[in-house]
């Protein structure tokens, strides 16, 4: 991604607080959330913002009104950590919190950074376990007298949402190399997240631009629906902690594939982010001799960024600040201490938050009985795609995906079919693969595939039938390398530009490379601008649509998209992801005398939030959803002519429509 100049930041950061800065004002500066950071802030911090969960916080403050203030949410969490100090029981003993990393990456080989290894993931488990249970004889063991063990554990997740094992780590190639704190919030986040009532949802990512000195942040307790609150109830899409790839995890134990930066590297990082994610607040409390509210934490002057035990805390000379305090901003190798009051904090947020409270009882960390011979299939993002980009319709693709061996036993051989109905290829696998180890493969696939629901199924693994159905198979919709059909008529263009309108341009051309349609670059905005719709009357033909961005970072990352669509409200093609350029291809036949054209199912609205609305169904329909990679997300008949979508995290679906014996999948987006 290569929108971070300062001019884009500011107009990012105005959506948000609807103000107008000049570049100027920052020439000297970074941005998180809308604060700036002095160079001199900075050059105490060793060039690292440490974390910007406060910002963020009031980011979410200013983007969701009726979320707690932090006045009113200590107002709130006072009595709860009064009750839980004299309630002990309550608190159930030691808590298991399930834990799921999404490692985000573009592509890197494994071990490559951002692709950090599974041992580097495991190391950070193994600290925070550490930290939060105050572990004898390990680094985040202290003999301070209000030194705490929280009573918290974390275990990654060895169920996934569908259940099927996994390792509870998730790799995502989401194609762009780094991200702002705005891309993984719009972006990263809605698109990967799992069910943050069963995991903890972690992200390791590369920071970049205006986020690229970042280590950090998290997201404080939601409290919607708790009684007498006006809430929110939002922000599931989001909720989690995020560190850069570098931080993630510790140098102590290194087993030589680890990707990290001094002195930042003992993951102290996400013991802080997740302290915030339980309600822990700056040990500063982000004020000169502010207050964190706990009261066996001295109160500090600011931020401390070296490991200083002998600096006077506000209130009393005698009483030093608690530099090694978690919460502060020192150095990884001093921190080791929760207190009691922390601890008060976190049980109290335990007990009554939702989203923490459900974790409690999460089961996602105690594993499924396991088979031999299991072989998981998932689709992988292919960055480089040109599907329906040429009239020709004759050129090979590749379909992308990732194999894993879910089973007991190395999987050394494993056969993948995969088509488009009876169109069906076979491709033979063959290496070393120890169990949660994954392979990329290439499927190839031959110009004359037709576009459809694709199926990819993992069917024999070392030689004998795969042992596990429910996750050795995925359909996804195969936008084959040809023209997509059309007849003759009148097509709707819909094109939703994102905010940076000045990077936007398109053209439409018929076969003899003539310009009939096309779009100019628009204006920047600090809202996404109306949709703009375009009429084309089609003529018969080949045209090829192409848009492009200036800044090689496409439009989907703001919330922008194309489709065109027929007089029914079909989709006859839409965009996907790409960086500077996307073609697609459409040739139009005659509609011959006589003839008439097949009633297909429409889909509106599209974008959806909460309700697709389906025309041409029956009252026995059915559906089912799949999501961007092939998995069913939801299921089952069509009523009153509507599926309802609200539960969806926000992205891109296919819903497959069948009636009459008659099959049809279109995409939508869920916004």
């Amino acid at each position: 991604m290569k929108k971070f100049t300062v001019s884009k930041l500011i107009l990012l950061f105005s959506i948000v607080f609807a103000a107008t800065f000049s570049a100027q004002k920052f020439e000297n500066s970074k941005l998180v959330f809308g604060k700036a950071y002095t160079m001199d802030e900075l050059k105490d911090a060793n060039g690292v913002m440490r974390c910007a969960t406060t910002g963020y916080e009031k980011y979410l403050q200013a983007m969701y009104p009726d979320r707690m203030t932090d006045s009113q949410f200590e107002a709130w969490i006072n009595p709860l950590i009064e009750n839980a100090k004299q309630n002990k029981s309550q608190n159930g003993g030691i808590i298991t919190i399930p834990v799921v990393v999404h490692v985000i990456h573009a592509g890197q080989a494994y071990g490559v950074a951002p692709n950090i290894t599974d041992t580097q993931v495991q190391s950070q488990i193994t600290v925070m376990n550490n930290d939060y249970r105050k572990a004898s004889g390990t680094p985040g063991f202290n003999t301070n007298p209000v030194g705490a063990d929280i009573m918290i554990q974390f275990a990654l997740a060895k169920v996934d949402p569908n259940g099927n094992p996994t390792n509870g780590i998730d790799r995502v190639n989401l194609c762009y190399t780094s991200w702002t704190q705005a891309g993984v919030n719009s972006y990263v986040k809605p698109r990967t997240i799992w069910d943050p009532t069963r995991y903890m949802n972690m992200w390791s990512v590369q920071f970049g631009g205006s986020s690229s000195t970042l280590l950090g942040y998290a997201q404080f307790p939601s409290n919607s629906g708790l009684a007498g609150l006006n809430t929110s109830g939002g922000l599931a899409t989001t909720d989690g902690v995020v560190a850069n790839y570098s931080t993630f995890g510790s140098s102590d134990y290194d087993d030589g594939t680890f990707i990290l930066g001094a002195p930042y590297d003992k993951g102290r990082t996400m013991t802080h982010e997740v302290g915030h994610f339980l309600g822990l607040r700056h040990i500063w409390g982000d004020a000169t001799c502010g207050t964190d509210y706990c009261a066996d934490t001295p109160t500090a002057h600011t931020a401390n960024y070296t490991c200083n035990e002998f600096i006077a805390s506000c209130d009393n000379a005698s009483v030093f600040e608690m530099v090694q305090n978690y919460m502060d901003y020192t150095n990884d190798t001093c921190m080791n201490i929760f207190t009691v009051n922390q601890k008060d904090r976190i049980t109290a947020v335990m007990n009554n938050s939702p989203r923490r409270l459900e974790l409690k009882t999460s089961t996602a960390d105690i594993a499924i009985p396991l088979f031999a011979n299991d072989g998981e299939v998932k689709l992988e993002t292919n960055c480089t795609t040109t599907a329906n980009s040429t009239c020709s319709g004759t050129a090979a693709s590749t379909t992308k995906i990732s194999l894993y061996n879910r089973g007991t036993s190395t999987m050394t051989s494993a056969v993948i079919t995969y088509g488009v109905g009876t169109n069906t290829q076979s491709y033979t696998w063959s290496g070393s693969l120890a169990p949660n180890r994954y392979a990329l493969i290439d499927l190839s696939v031959p110009g004359t595939m037709p576009s459809g629901n694709m199926t990819i199924t993992v069917t024999t693994v070392n030689g004998v039938a795969d042992q596990r159905a429910s996750n050795s198979s995925l359909t996804t919709y195969f936008v084959g390398s040809g023209a997509v059909p059309a007849v003759q008529g009148t097509y709707a263009f819909n094109l939703q530009r994102d905010i940076y309108g000045s990077e936007t341009t398109w053209n439409l051309k018929n076969s003899a490379g003539t310009i009939v349609y096309s779009g100019a670059a628009t204006a920047d905005t600090s809202t996404l601008p109306v949709v703009y719709t375009q009429n084309w009357n089609l003529t018969p033909g080949c045209y090829t649509f192409t848009i492009n961005d200036s800044e090689s970072d496409g439009i989907y990352e703001y919330g922008g998209y194309y489709n065109l669509k027929d007089s029914a409200g079909n989709i006859v093609f839409q965009g996907s992801s790409f960086f500077d350029i996307q073609t697609r291809a459409v040739n139009v036949t005659v509609l011959a005398t006589g003839e008439t054209k097949l009633e297909s199912f429409a889909i509106y609205p599209n974008p959806a939030t909460d309700v697709l609305n389906i025309t041409k169904v029956s009252n026995k329909a059915k559906f089912e959803i799949h999501n961007a990679v092939g998995q069913i997300v939801k299921a089952g008949e069509i009523n009153n002519n509507q599926v309802k979508v609200s539960e969806l995290v926000r992205g891109t679906y296919i819903i497959t429509i069948n009636d009459k014996g008659v099959s049809e999948s279109v995409k939508f987006i869920k916004k």
